[in-house]
C-alpha cells in the first residue's frame, strides 16, 4: 500500500486510491466542491513521488510544472508527499472594495487584489476564506474595471456563502487559482448574430462578455436572456436596460422561471449564424443547449458554462 506524507502526517492507502477520498479520510481539512475536476476547489502540490491524474488538461501546463493536481481527479499509485493548497502560502491577498445586493439572494462583491491579476473575460477564480474555497465567474472586464466583480448566489445555505453575507468594506480574502475560459468574446463574431442566455448567476461570465462584445464594436444583433426563479431575482436590471438603451443592437428579456417555456419556444426563430452563449445551473443550460440545437443551431455554435453545485 503506497504511503501518502501531508502535512507531516502519512498515512496509508490503497493502491489506486483517489486522493482526495484519502484525505478526507484521514481526517485532513481539504476544500472541495464538485468533485469533477471543475471548480479547482481541492488544489494540492505534489512534493515528492508518483501521482496519476485522470484528467490532465484540466490544469494549465503551467499548473502541471508548479506541481499542481486536483485531488478529485487523482489516483494515488505510488509513495507521495503532497502540500493542500493554503490560502495564506499560495494565494493572493485582496480586500473588499465594495459589497451590495442588487437582488435579496444576490451579493455582488468587488474585490481590490494585493498585486495586479491577468485574466480573460469568462474565466473563474477561486475565492479562498476561513479555509473555504468556492470557484466564481468573474464579471468585471479586464483592462477596463479596477477590481475584481463576482456575483454570488446566496438564495441556499453554505459555509462560504455565510462567510459571505457577513463581508464589510475593506474585509480580507485571499484569491486562489485562475481556471477556465468556457465562455469569451471572438472579434471574429463581429458581424454574427449573439444569444447570451443564463440562469441566476450565470449573468456573471455573460455581463462580462457583454461588454466585451461592444468594447469590439460588434455589429451584429445582441439578445440577452435572463431567467430567474423571481422577477426580482433580475439583479443587473438597471445596468443592462442602460446598456440597450446606448446599444440599439442589444435586445434584453428578463423571465422567471414559471415563463420560461414560452421564451424558449421562441429560440425555432434564432438564425442559422448565431453565436450562442450559455451559463447557469447544469439543468438549465442543457435545457437551453437541447432547444437551440433542435432549432437547427449547430453544436459548434453554441458554447456552455455550468455552475456544478457543491457535491
Amino acid at each position: 500500500m503506497p504511503d501518502l506524507l501531508v502535512g507531516g502526517r502519512s498515512v496509508s492507502v490503497a493502491h489506486n486510491a483517489n486522493l482526495l477520498d484519502s484525505l478526507l479520510e484521514a481526517g485532513i481539512n481539504v476544500s472541495y466542491s464538485c468533485r469533477a475536476g471543475s471548480c479547482h476547489a481541492c488544489l494540492v502540490r505534489g512534493v515528492s513521488g508518483t501521482l496519476h491524474d485522470i484528467k490532465p488538461d484540466a490544469l494549465t501546463t503551467a499548473q502541471r510544472d508548479q506541481g499542481w493536481h486536483l485531488a478529485c481527479q487523482c489516483l494515488v499509485v505510488d509513495d507521495a508527499e503532497v502540500e493542500v493548497f493554503d490560502a495564506a502560502r499560495d494565494g493572493i491577498p485582496a480586500t473588499v472594495h465594495s459589497c451590495d445586493w442588487p437582488s435579496p439572494n444576490v451579493l455582488r462583491l468587488r474585490l481590490m487584489p494585493q498585486r495586479p491579476l491577468r485574466y480573460s473575460t469568462g474565466q473563474h477564480l477561486s475565492l479562498c476564506a476561513d479555509d473555504v474555497i468556492r470557484p466564481y465567474s468573474l464579471a468585471s472586464l479586464p483592462g477596463e474595471d479596477s477590481w475584481l466583480e463576482f456575483h454570488i448566489d446566496c438564495y441556499r445555505p453554505g459555509a462560504f456563502t455565510t462567510m459571505a453575507k457577513a463581508l464589510s468594506v475593506g474585509a480580507q480574502l485571499s484569491l486562489g487559482q485562475l481556471h477556465g475560459a468556457a465562455l469569451r468574446y471572438d472579434p471574429e463574431w463581429q458581424d454574427r448574430p449573439l444569444l447570451l442566455m443564463a440562469s441566476g448567476t450565470g449573468l456573471a461570465p455573460l455581463y462580462a462578455v457583454l461588454r466585451e462584445a461592444l468594447r469590439n464594436d460588434h455589429q451584429g444583433p445582441i439578445r440577452v436572456l435572463h431567467v430567474a426563479r423571481h422577477p426580482t431575482e433580475h439583479y443587473l436590471k438597471p445596468e443592462l436596460g442602460e446598456i440597450a438603451k446606448q446599444h440599439d443592437q442589444v435586445q434584453i428579456e428578463q423571465v422567471s422561471s414559471t415563463d420560461l417555456s414560452a421564451a424558449l419556444a421562441e429560440l425555432r426563430l434564432v438564425p442559422r449564424q448565431t453565436i450562442a452563449l450559455l451559463c447557469g445551473h447544469p439543468d438549465s443550460v442543457e435545457c437551453f443547449a437541447r432547444h437551440l440545437y433542435l432549432a437547427g443551431l449547430p453544436r459548434s455554435q453554441i458554447f456552455t458554462d455550468s455552475f456544478l453545485p457543491h457535491a
